[in-house]
C-alpha cells in the first residue's frame, strides 16, 4: 500500500478527471441527449476508468508480486513484463 501512498497526488487526479466525466454524463442524461453522445460518454468513463485500474494493477505487480526492473531471474523478469503488457492490451 506504500506505493500507492507515493503515487496519491496523480491517482487522486485521475479520480477527478473521472468524477467529471460522470458529471458530465449525468447532465447528459439530465438535458435527454441524443443516445449516440451518452454512449460516448459512456466509453469515455470506461476508458479512463480502465486507464485506473491499470496504472494500479501495474503498481501491485510490481511492488507485490514481481519488479522485472530488479528481478535477478530473467525468465521471472520477463513473465512479468508480459504479464503487464496483457493488462495494458486489455483493459485499454
Amino acid at each position: 500500500m506504500a506505493h500507492l501512498i507515493r503515487e496519491k497526488k496523480p491517482l487522486l487526479a485521475r479520480i477527478r478527471r473521472i468524477q467529471g466525466q460522470i458529471e458530465a454524463l449525468t447532465r447528459a442524461l439530465d438535458a435527454e441527449t441524443g443516445c449516440a453522445d451518452v454512449l460516448m460518454l459512456i466509453a469515455s468513463v470506461r476508458g479512463a476508468v480502465n486507464g485506473l485500474m491499470t496504472e494500479v494493477m501495474e503498481d501491485h505487480i510490481r511492488h507485490h508480486v514481481v519488479d522485472p526492473a530488479t528481478d535477478p531471474d530473467p525468465e521471472r523478469a520477463r513473465g512479468a513484463e508480459e504479464l503487464i503488457e496483457v493488462l495494458r492490451t486489455y483493459l485499454k
